[in-house]
């Protein structure tokens, strides 16, 4: 059964939700066959079971019957998929409240929906979140209202006019949103657009009296910083929405958010904006601090990365180790342990601290080709800065005969070959001889793909003054 989606299912459920699909199964409103209780239970409780010792636990010696035992399991399916249902229409106390409130509006009790109408109106104006989720829910109050109202007075239509301007905003706000993800995807994978729609659809929402709403500013201003990055002017003007309207976006959107202003900044990092390293860090510094970069209390292992990257930048050493122990148990548990040894190996570094360097790196095991190199690059770094010529020699060996046997391809092969290649130039350069010097420098500078291009100019810099600057 190991393949099953019911068991697959099953094993997605917190021990909460195993408690809580028990007492679902419970109750004869939703289910009145023990034998879909029993199986549940059964299938909680074992790792991987056999259809046939299913069958044993709830007929005994009966002869195995393999049509009713996939029927049972369809069964038992349908109901757990019935229990994520209310548990997903319920997580939500207003949309609730609003169901109540279309109940009663369908059975004419007149007096209760008008109760619940009033209450949920009140309870909306007083959450915080001012998104499209705040629209689509006073659109679709706004409409029980007026289902009700126009049978008792068919002439009036002014509940209509309010939905059609709110359908206006959800709309925009929706469209708005979606131009931004689609924009942000163009300028990196480079696909194709329809402009002129979108560009109608733009001038719609700033020629609109609706513009100001958190739910269609920030997008606006979202989609200007994405389409127009070298007009910091819109950045500015987006960050300070950001921040200003944290609490009227969802966590989620909030996520979205960030990344896209973060991915701005590298974006702006990579035409040569160094200034934007500040930028990037608070942003993620803020983010953190709200809980906005986190997914469901977990934190990507490549956020994780450039967070320590940029604070080292920076300097904020202090910052990036609390940074670095206090998110450990928030990543992925299969990438946690060479994730965390990595960056901290990147923070000694950075802190002269080369034996804790090699000891980080030696004992960890990266199975990610490309962390597993960047690691490999960090100790090559390691190697020569304590003059530790022929280990580093062994170490390029053994990390060329890695990058051929991995197969890395594109940007990242080249650009790891360069870094053996030039490491071992580095390695046989006479540094008293100023014009090889000059030569290997202008050989770096030259280089279109070497990552570590900033790395090789200040050991050439301390020896050549002015070589960095080209």
């Amino acid at each position: 059964m190991d393949k099953s989606v019911l068991l697959h299912l099953i094993r997605s459920f917190t021990p909460v939700e195993l408690r809580e699909v028990k007492k679902f199964l419970l109750s004869p409103f939703f289910n009145q066959r023990d034998d879909l209780t029993a199986m549940f239970e059964y299938l909680a409780g074992n790792g991987d079971p056999e259809k046939q010792s299913v069958w044993r636990r709830l007929h005994g010696s009966a002869p195995y019957n393999d049509q009713k035992m996939r029927l049972l399991m369809s069964y038992l399916h349908n109901l757990l998929e019935r229990y994520i249902e209310i548990k997903e229409l319920t997580a939500d106390p207003l949309n609730a409240r609003l169901h109540l409130a279309k109940g009663y509006r369908k059975r004419r009790m007149n007096e209760s929906f008008e109760r619940v109408r009033s209450s949920l109106e009140k309870s909306l104006a007083r959450q915080a979140l001012r998104n499209m989720y705040f629209h689509d829910m006073q659109y679709k109050l706004e409409w029980e209202a007026h289902q009700l109202n126009y049978i008792q007075n068919p002439t009036d239509v002014s509940r209509l006019r309010n939905l059609s301007e709110t359908s206006e905003v959800i709309y925009l706000s929706q469209k708005l949103r979606l131009i931004c993800l689609l924009t942000a995807h163009h300028s990196i994978y480079h696909s194709g657009a329809d402009a002129s729609r979108e560009e109608e659809l733009i001038e719609r929402a700033e020629q609109s009296n609706l513009n100001a709403l958190p739910a269609i500013a920030a997008y606006l201003h979202c989609y200007r910083m994405l389409k127009f990055p070298e007009e910091e002017v819109h950045f500015q003007k987006f960050k300070a929405l950001l921040l200003e309207h944290a609490g009227k976006f969802s966590d989620e959107e909030m996520h979205g958010l960030f990344i896209l202003a973060i991915n701005y900044c590298v974006r702006r990092l990579n035409s040569g904006g160094d200034r934007y390293f500040r930028e990037a860090f608070d942003l993620y510094r803020e983010g953190l601090e709200k809980g906005f970069l986190y997914e469901e209390g977990m934190l990507s292992r490549f956020t994780y990365h450039n967070v320590v990257a940029i604070g080292l930048r920076l300097g904020e050493l202090d910052w990036v180790r609390t940074f670095i122990y206090d998110n450990k148990n928030r990543l992925e548990k299969r990438y946690r342990e060479s994730a965390f040894s990595y960056n901290l190996a990147r923070l000694e570094y950075k802190s002269g601290n080369s034996g804790s360097v090699l000891e980080l790196l030696q004992k960890a095991n990266y199975r990610d080709p490309l962390l597993n190199l960047a690691a490999k690059t960090l100790l090559f770094k390691t190697y020569y800065n304590l003059q530790e010529y022929d280990l580093l020699q062994s170490h390029l060996d053994a990390m060329r005969n890695y990058i051929h046997r991995k197969r890395v391809i594109g940007y990242h092969r080249n650009n790891y070959l360069n870094i053996v290649r030039y490491g071992e130039k580095l390695m046989r350069l006479n540094m008293h001889d100023r014009a090889a010097v000059k030569a290997f420098a202008d050989d770096i500078e030259r280089e279109d793909v070497l990552t570590e291009k900033e790395y090789f100019q200040q050991v050439l810099f301390e020896v050549l003054p002015g070589t960095k600057d080209g």
